[in-house]
């Protein structure tokens, strides 16, 4: 970990700033340092060296560290099969090759992508954890089609960039916690069923003995109706893109 790039990682532990818990489930955690990750790729035609390849406690995914030839360094998402001393570039006029940032225009159809931007110049929001790709179906009007990670196809203007590659640690699907004291240093605290708690505590709570959640219907901590009803907020512009919603 390079010290002049991480910085100490606040604790909020799911408080505000009168210290009423206004985020469940969170608390406890190791002290970690935040590595700031370079999602825009904005510095095009500049060669970087990969330096090293590292874990990053605040993702899933390993960070690699790149030394640019003119000084600069900074961390990007390392893709699967990266290596220490591979050579990367970003831009329109990048080589198609594992690590390389180049705008949907000139990637080839079918390739894996991650670290994928919305808008151009945004940097990448979607395709970002571990072991997660997207595929390049086709390419008109402007317009690029990419089948994303959930299923999901949508249209996405070709100008916007995205990364060469499966983002790495690929297996991650497959880890086993073990413990409740590992979730616990991983800064989870517990979750309790409703109908455990006290009344005052939960709508499901109380009554002698086992109970069920009631009529009408069941409720959120906050008594607000769950299970069933959608919370989904209408994304206005986004839903013109979307060709196949995920499955």
């Amino acid at each position: 970990m390079t010290r002049k790039l991480a910085q100490i990682l606040k604790k909020q532990s799911g408080r505000n700033n009168t210290g009423l818990v206004t985020m469940r489930h969170q608390g406890g955690r190791e002290k970690r340092f935040l590595r700031p990750i370079d999602f825009k790729r904005d510095k095009p035609g500049i060669t970087a060296k990969v330096v090293t390849i590292e874990y990053d406690p605040n993702r899933n995914s390993p960070i690699a560290l790149l030394v640019y030839a003119d000084g600069d360094k900074r961390y990007i998402l390392a893709p699967h099969g990266l290596k220490v001393s591979d050579q990367l570039v970003s831009g329109p006029e990048a080589e198609v090759k594992l690590g390389n940032a180049l705008p949907l225009e000139k990637i080839p159809v079918g390739l894996p992508i991650h670290n994928l931007e919305l808008a151009p110049g945004k940097g990448g929001q979607i395709v970002r954890g571990a072991g997660s790709a997207a595929l390049v179906q086709s390419k008109e009007g402007g317009f690029a089609t990419v089948k994303l990670p959930s299923g999901e196809i949508r249209k996405i203007n070709w100008l916007c960039l995205a990364t060469i590659g499966q983002v790495g640690n690929v297996d991650f699907k497959n880890r086993i916690i073990g413990k409740a004291g590992r979730m616990r240093h991983m800064g989870v605290r517990p979750t309790v069923r409703g109908v455990a708690q006290d009344p005052r505590s939960h709508p499901h709570g109380g009554g002698e003995g086992r109970s069920g959640i009631g009529m009408p219907s069941p409720k959120s901590p906050w008594g607000k109706p769950t299970l069933g009803k959608k919370t989904r907020k209408k994304k206005k512009y986004s839903n013109v893109f979307i060709i196949q919603r995920r499955k």
